[in-house]
């Protein structure tokens, strides 16, 4: 267990525990990438998240001081995190999205895809101009891209799927959550196998596993609580998306697009599709492995 530091010992603020806890956690060498990517920014969504703080701590904030029981609580979420490896969202039960809040539990990946700066746009340019109808999330876990295209396209119906019945259940809450259960149909699918065949769409977006199995023998502690069938894809990763580009064009509008989320099997798509013009887009909070096709390019696949 680690040594439990009481306000004598000299942590009395929240810059305090954040300084000590980022320093704990680079001690411990962990793996960072499920909200954070560095130790100190993972200090400071544990100590705020604990202190019912936005996840941005007001400046105001800082050299506030911390009750003995806010203490107890950081520092057994630092024990925990750092004996179990367990990421910090499964810790606390909340992973933030585009700026929007949800619950997350080790039924579902943890929100964290680049895809969230795309629905913060309005996926502008590409839909400018167009009147969104109808949306199609694949594999849509927690929930936070149906959630957050609803509310970028009020407008819009939205369906997202999910072949897990956990998923499903725990994307229910998090769209009661935000008000969104009467624009947002849930779907058990398989990818398109129980999307109506007569139903267009204007956007088509999905963040599917995509991990290949080299990568997947070499994944850090923290991702192995993840659910297997959320990362893992097959040799080359591709097994989920070559079904989603073969199943695009017949579902989109005449002005639609497909944005689908690969990682690290860029490469291995590029290679597979040498003829398709991928447009691999690139995001100003880092971020990869993301393309656009549109429905005519779809069309030729």
């Amino acid at each position: 267990m680690l040594e439990v530091y009481p306000a004598q010992h000299g942590l009395l603020t929240i810059r305090d525990h954040v300084r000590w806890t980022a320093s704990r956690f680079t001690e411990a060498g962990l793996a960072f990438g499920h909200g954070t990517d560095n130790a100190l920014d993972e200090a400071a969504a544990l100590v705020s998240h604990s202190l019912h703080l936005p996840p941005q701590i007001p400046d105001l904030y800082w050299d506030a001081r911390i009750t003995e029981s806010e203490q107890a609580l950081i520092l057994d979420r630092v024990a925990r995190r750092i004996e179990t490896r367990l990421p910090l969202p499964y810790i606390t039960g909340e992973a933030w999205f585009a700026g929007l809040p949800f619950h997350v539990d080790q039924r579902v990946l943890i929100p964290r895809s680049p895809i969230a700066e795309l629905i913060e746009t309005g996926f502008s340019p590409w839909l400018d101009g167009i009147d969104v109808n109808q949306v199609l999330e694949i594999g849509t876990g927690s929930g936070c891209i149906a959630a957050g295209c609803a509310l970028a396209f009020p407008e819009a119906e939205i369906l997202a799927t999910d072949l897990s019945p956990d998923c499903l259940a725990l994307a229910r809450r998090n769209l009661a959550r935000h008000g969104l259960t009467e624009q947002v149909q849930l779907q058990q699918s398989d990818v398109y196998e129980a999307v109506p065949a007569d139903r267009r769409f204007d956007l088509i977006v999905s963040n599917p596993p995509y991990v290949d199995a080299e990568d997947m023998s070499s994944l850090p502690p923290e991702y192995r609580y993840e659910p297997r069938q959320a990362l893992a894809a097959g040799d080359d990763g591709l097994a989920v998306v070559h079904r989603i580009l073969h199943g695009a064009a017949e579902r989109l509008t005449a002005d639609g697009i497909l944005v689908c989320e690969v990682g690290n099997s860029e490469w291995a798509l590029a290679e597979a599709y040498p003829e398709v013009p991928f447009l691999w887009l690139e995001f100003e909070r880092g971020g990869h492995g993301v393309f656009l096709l549109t429905a005519g390019q779809l069309s030729s696949i």
